[in-house]
């Protein structure tokens, strides 16, 4: 499963993922699994899946966060 990070968290819902390989995915807080949208936070290590947009640009899906940040809790 793909990891990145939280790279901007709009308060209108949504944000951006950046990827290990530094591209952006944006996500919406329905995609969100087992956290809060208003407890993410910028820097954030989270887990996603690739998914697309109803016009077929790639978008995080089913996005929580990492072991690690679980762990840090």
């Amino acid at each position: 499963m793909p990891k990145g990070t939280i790279k901007l968290i709009s308060d209108r819902g949504f944000g951006f993922i950046r990827t290990a390989e530094g591209k952006d995915l944006f996500f919406h807080r329905k995609e969100l699994e087992g956290v809060d949208y208003d407890s993410l936070r910028e820097g954030k290590e989270v887990e996603f899946e690739v998914g697309r947009d109803r016009i077929g640009r790639p978008q995080a899906v089913r996005v929580r966060l990492s072991q690690e940040q679980k762990d840090a809790r």
